[in-house]
């Protein structure tokens, strides 16, 4: 045996529960990939990029790179059908080569939808080519509850979660990808003030809400420095003030103070403010 061979061996799991596996092992199946389907619940659409990824495959197709798409059984329109939980993008390759009529398949047990999407969301949390758009829509599809509250809290506000990054109409006014700020502000702040947060750029009109402006607003009408001098309203009207102005005042303002963009921007928002509430009180 080689000195640089090793078997594989088990690690310590003190400290540690181990799970029994709650389904199932899986079972590998030999199929026709136009035989697979895609349920749109919880799966991406192909992206160009996707499209380009696909042709790669074709041209590069070897069964030494090939993984096993990953299905699960399920009924639909009275027929028992195998939808792809993650892999699709092999699946169609392999449908698209004229020298491939089967590949091999890992099927698990996840009947419904809501346990696809949950096996979905197992399957790619850790990916770098899956976008937390994708996984958010995974969640929901999936009945999963803090997906469902960052949806409740945006619909609220006003506030358009996007399902892709090209799904932007117009100017994205009340539109929003910042999926990981939302959350995070969510879980700070709870649902009723990270929905107050969010009201304040969507009656801005401003779109899309980037995670900065998130982060800008949530600084002003939490922090002690600065929440007792403005209101929501003031600082809204502050926004549609500055309009876009504001963005290259507060890039200026972060690269001479040395400050994060978003601590900027609050600032320079937080100033017209101070500005517009000066004048009302000379006028009285």
């Amino acid at each position: 045996m080689q000195e640089n061979i090793r078997p594989i061996a088990p690690v310590g799991i003190s400290g540690l529960e181990p799970q029994e596996p709650p389904t199932g092992m899986p079972i590998f199946e030999l199929v026709n990939p136009t035989d697979l389907f895609v349920d749109p619940a919880y799966q991406r659409n192909i992206s160009e990029k996707g499209t380009r990824q696909i042709r790669r495959i074709i041209e590069g197709f070897d069964w030494v790179k090939f993984k096993a798409p990953i299905c699960a059984y399920a009924e639909c329109d009275g027929q028992t059908i195998l939808k792809v939980l993650d892999g699709q993008h092999t699946a169609i390759a392999a449908a698209s080569n004229p020298h491939i009529d089967k590949i091999p398949v890992m099927i698990v047990e996840a009947e419904s939808t809501i346990a696809q999407a949950k096996a979905f969301i197992g399957q790619n949390t850790d990916r770098l080519g899956v976008t937390t758009l994708q996984l958010h829509q995974a969640a929901l599809a999936a009945a999963d509850e803090d997906a469902q509250t960052l949806e409740l809290v945006c619909t609220r506000a006003g506030v358009k979660v996007l399902k892709t990054t090209n799904a932007y109409t117009g100017t994205g006014t009340r539109q929003t990808i910042a999926i990981k700020q939302i959350e995070a502000l969510i879980s700070r702040r709870g649902p009723k003030l990270a929905r107050e947060i969010l009201e304040v750029l969507a009656s801005a009109e401003r779109g899309p809400l980037t995670a900065p402006q998130i982060k800008a607003v949530e600084l002003l009408l939490t922090d002690e420095e600065y929440c007792d001098k403005i209101t929501p309203e003031d600082l809204t009207d502050a926004i549609v003030d500055l309009l876009f102005t504001a963005e290259d005042e507060a890039k200026l303002f972060a690269a001479t103070h040395k400050v994060p963009f978003w601590r900027a921007l609050g600032i320079t928002w937080f100033r017209k403010c101070k500005k517009r509430r000066a004048i009302v009180k000379q006028a009285a």
